[in-house]
């Protein structure tokens, strides 16, 4: 299994899904604000 750490602010209620069939798996989809602390070239 993968890790993964976001860290920022949620912008809306996370939205929850449950697959189909005997094995249902639940899949959350949701958005966040993250503060940028770089510089692309030419900004």
């Amino acid at each position: 299994m993968n890790k993964v750490i976001l860290m920022g602010r949620l912008t809306r209620d996370p939205e929850v899904r449950y697959g189909a069939g005997e094995n249902s798996t639940a899949v959350v989809r949701y958005t966040i604000a993250v503060d940028r602390r770089f510089k692309r070239d030419g900004e």
